[in-house]
């Protein structure tokens, strides 16, 4: 069984590497890129059984830092 947990900087939480990434695109001739907000993935290959309550327990100790990040579990 596997996850992939999707982890972004909430709204209104400055995002350097993203404005950095969005000036980056408008000096390559990009110019339609109005905002860039960057994240991180992190995949988990789980034991069989492992529940969707379980993977959250692990987001709201370990895996995002929830005073700043929202994440998204999708299981398979």
């Amino acid at each position: 069984m596997k996850a992939r947990v999707h982890v972004m900087l909430k709204n209104g939480v400055l995002d350097p590497q993203g404005e950095a990434v969005r000036h980056a695109l408008g000096s390559l001739g990009f110019d339609g890129v109005n905002g860039v907000r960057q994240g991180k993935v992190i995949e988990l290959d789980l034991a069989e059984g492992t529940t969707e309550a379980q993977v959250t327990e692990m987001c709201e100790k370990l895996l995002a830092n929830t005073v700043i990040e929202s994440y998204a579990v999708e299981m398979s």
